[in-house]
């Protein structure tokens, strides 16, 4: 699905602030990608624009997982071009190859000014500099509009979504987002829960966890203990969602569990639901789960 062009920031129209149109693509992580990117863009004092009209150049962040989203990345890159001419491409389509090898959207779109894989912030930053240099000092400036430490967020203030992990470990035949995204990465708990806390203070009272495979969280690092409020803490789902719904509880809001798959370890998370500390539901994709799993999910 699409998300429409959008203003992340509200900024001056001085004609002395560069600006740069953003179109964010796919799933709700790409969506997070696009927020530390915007972030970052609006640390360094550029200006984002819902349209291409009057941008200094356009920042595309793609799709690249079914037939229909590649199509609609294509055709967005394509749009773009023709109406700014200054495109630089990331996400998931960036990391995609045609059938010679080479890079598609390089092979179609060969005039793009630069084109990464997924959570690539730091080298989406890196061609924007490039192409269009940074106003002033990041390190002298605010973020506008932002959630503190959780930076700028695209969704309604009322909800946001909270990524935990990058990539996945299984190699699933239908799926080629091991390809695109690489394996598995948590992110460090004592991180997690400080964007989470932040998000929270700022008055998000839904927070959406995702990642490819919520339920392996922690299962790169093999559940090292991390820290969090100065107390060690393990890196793995059950003891974040515990300490999310500790966190949620007082600013009265809830937690909700994205893309997870029936590990025998969430059975440990039903409490926590029952207790009303996490919203009572699971986004679970059932062609990842095993046989016997839904055999006995059906019971």
């Amino acid at each position: 699905m699409r998300s429409d062009t959008f203003d992340a920031v509200a900024t001056s129209a001085s004609a002395h602030i560069p600006k740069i149109g953003f179109v964010s693509l796919g799933c709700p992580k790409a969506l997070t990608d696009s927020e530390l990117i915007l972030t970052q863009l609006s640390a360094e004092g550029y200006a984002t624009s819902k349209t291409f009209d009057g941008a200094d150049l356009v920042i595309v962040n793609t799709c690249g997982f079914i037939d229909d989203a590649v199509k609609e990345s294509l055709d967005t890159i394509a749009e773009a071009l023709a109406e700014n001419g200054k495109v630089i491409v990331t996400g998931c389509l960036g990391a995609k190859s045609a059938s010679d090898g080479s890079n598609m959207v390089r092979q179609i779109h060969p005039s793009v000014l630069a084109v990464t894989g997924p959570h690539a912030t730091q080298e989406v930053m890196d061609a924007v500099h490039t192409h269009l240099p940074k106003p002033h000092d990041p390190f002298l400036d605010l973020i506008p509009g932002a959630f503190g430490e959780a930076g700028l967020k695209l969704t309604p203030k009322h909800y946001a979504y909270l990524k935990i992990s990058e990539g996945c470990n299984h190699r699933c035949t239908f799926c080629i987002i091991p390809s695109m995204r690489g394996d598995m990465v948590s992110r460090p708990i004592g991180d997690v829960l400080k964007e989470a806390k932040a998000l929270f203070e700022g008055g998000v009272k839904e927070l959406l966890v995702i990642s490819q495979d919520t339920s392996a969280y922690g299962v790169d690092v093999k559940y090292r203990t991390g820290f969090w409020d100065g107390k060690p803490v393990k890196t793995r789902m059950l003891e974040l969602v515990q300490a999310l719904g500790e966190l949620a509880e007082p600013h009265g809001a809830w937690v909700r569990l994205h893309y997870v798959y029936p590990y025998p370890s969430v059975d440990e998370i039903i409490p926590l639901m029952a207790s009303g500390r996490v919203l009572p539901y699971l986004d679970v994709p059932l062609q990842h789960s095993h046989p016997d799993v839904l055999k006995r999910m059906k019971r």
